[in-house]
């Protein structure tokens, strides 16, 4: 999971930019880029939250009317400043791109760029190899003038090659910017449009919640299959170049997306409080008695209200969040995952003693959050402490970019409901079924017909997705993970440790 965003329009487009990141920071903490171009290319890309990365001095210099932004999550490659996007060829045009989603066949295609195609990847980013695709296949249509055909020829060629999930975001020297999602649809992409007399600026973004910040208007979400193109003189061009069917990942909707974002006609908010309403249903039949609903903050808040409205029961606020530590599910090692949660959340103990509360959260991962946040419950007072997870038991990885790599760190792989009860502590625990979970997208657009939602049923939308191709992606991250909590805990970089903790 990342955040991507393009924009083209008839100034410097660097504010729209930097702001549209910003409301896209919870898409990805670890690094964050900017690409622009004017008469030549202005880059400025690193570690760390969006507000560290640039200040005044870089906005000045990133000048031009288009450009592409892109703040990381790290799924594939490595924590690095190297690995950060926007990533740049210079043949042909000059191209940069920016990519949210994973690549499961990225080795083999770094192999046959290097191989094949003679070109040097420097990283070990599937988002350097998508680009290099991308290049590769607008290049050899040795186009004299670039035409929306030789861009839509060349994404044609990315679909023919690359598996996985990609929806990227492209900007070509002198041309214009281009998007694209692939043919499953699988991460999100939309279209926007601001008025300017009467002439439109463009924006493609992960999600509108971008566009109503900037005062574009949403015009769409881009299909599955589909190449937007705004060129030069900022005409839109788009075509779908191979048909597909709509996955969209289900994780959008339990915890990635921002709330007040609409995804695939579906806002993010309501879902997610359709998700609660349902687990009202079974804790309703269970008998037990509640005193109080508590939603573990923030992505738990929607269902919880759900879920209290349909028992009436009182809603309550129970944990006070440090709003200056990030989301700890998209922190790049364990490690600083648990240093950061014992200082995330901080109980209300009023709320707590001496009553019976039920809370609850979007999902259980690991189970090492839930365990202590029930502690914390405890220790405030609470007589009985119950647990919902708006979504269903994580029982397998995701390998389309979201850090869900290997079954032995997924407390549902290889346990029962009552023995994950047991493990965090609650004194009874309440899932959703991935059914419920579907009919509460659904219901905000019966269209979509299917999901990406293997990590939770084992079943996958595209088919080279295999236990062993599981298998060797859940081994490379890993790999990835060990390397750079060595690099985080060495005493010669606390500085570095004590920045990826509170990012």
């Amino acid at each position: 999971m990342c955040g991507i965003i393009a924009a083209s329009g008839f100034h410097d487009v660097i504010q729209d930019l930097y702001d549209g990141m910003i409301v896209l920071q919870h898409r990805g903490q670890d690094a964050a880029g900017i690409v622009t171009f004017d008469s030549q290319f202005h880059l400025k890309k690193a570690t760390g939250m969006v507000s560290e990365v640039f200040h005044a001095h870089s906005l000045q210099r990133l000048r031009g009317p288009m450009g592409i932004g892109h703040v990381r999550y790290p799924t594939a490659g490595c924590s690095s400043e190297f690995e950060a996007q926007p990533f740049f060829v210079n043949s042909p045009f000059g191209m940069a791109l920016g990519h949210n989603g994973n690549l499961t066949n990225a080795a083999e295609l770094a192999k046959e760029i290097r191989t094949q195609d003679y070109r040097h990847l420097n990283t070990n980013s599937d988002s350097e190899v998508l680009l290099n695709l991308f290049s590769l296949a607008l290049r050899k249509q040795e186009p004299k003038n670039l035409t929306p055909q030789h861009i839509f020829r060349a994404v044609k060629t990315v679909f023919r090659r690359a598996q996985g999930a990609y929806s990227a975001v492209a900007l070509i020297g002198g041309h214009g910017i281009v998007g694209f999602r692939d043919p499953h649809g699988i991460r999100p992409l939309q279209l926007g449009r601001r008025r300017l007399g009467i002439k439109y600026e463009y924006m493609i973004a992960s999600e509108n919640t971008v566009f109503k910040a900037l005062e574009y208007e949403f015009v769409r979400d881009i299909e599955p299959g589909e190449v937007v193109f705004i060129d030069q003189n900022n005409q839109l061009h788009s075509q779908i170049v191979k048909k597909g069917q709509l996955n969209p990942c289900i994780f959008e909707w339990v915890y990635l997306a921002a709330p007040d974002s609409t995804l695939d006609g579906v806002n993010v908010y309501k879902a997610r409080v359709r998700m609660g309403e349902a687990l009202a249903k079974k804790i309703k039949a269970s008998g037990i008695h509640i005193d109080s609903v508590i939603p573990i903050p923030d992505t738990g808040r929607p269902a919880a209200a759900g879920l209290a409205d349909k028992l009436k029961i009182r809603y309550r606020e129970g944990f006070v969040k440090n709003r200056y530590i990030g989301r700890t599910f998209i922190m790049p090692g364990q490690a600083v995952r648990k240093r950061s949660l014992n200082f995330k959340l901080h109980p209300i103990e009023l709320e707590f003693k001496g009553n019976n509360i039920l809370l609850v959260d979007d999902s259980i991962v690991r189970g090492n959050t839930s365990r202590k946040i029930i502690e914390m419950a405890r220790k405030s007072g609470a007589k009985k402490v119950y647990f919902a997870s708006s979504a269903a038991p994580i029982i397998g990885p995701d390998p389309y970019g979201i850090d869900l790599p290997t079954t032995t760190e997924l407390i549902a792989a290889d346990h029962t409901i009552p023995e994950i009860c047991k493990m965090i502590g609650a004194d009874a625990l309440f899932y959703n079924t991935p059914e419920e979970m579907r009919r509460a997208i659904q219901i905000g657009n019966p269209k979509i017909k299917r999901f990406s939602d293997g990590c939770f049923t084992g079943k996958y939308p595209t088919s080279e997705v295999t236990p062993a191709l599981l298998k060797s992606l859940g081994c490379s991250r890993n790999e990835t993970r060990e390397s750079y909590e060595e690099e985080s805990k060495d005493d010669k970089n606390p500085d570095q440790y004590k920045m990826m903790a509170l990012t």
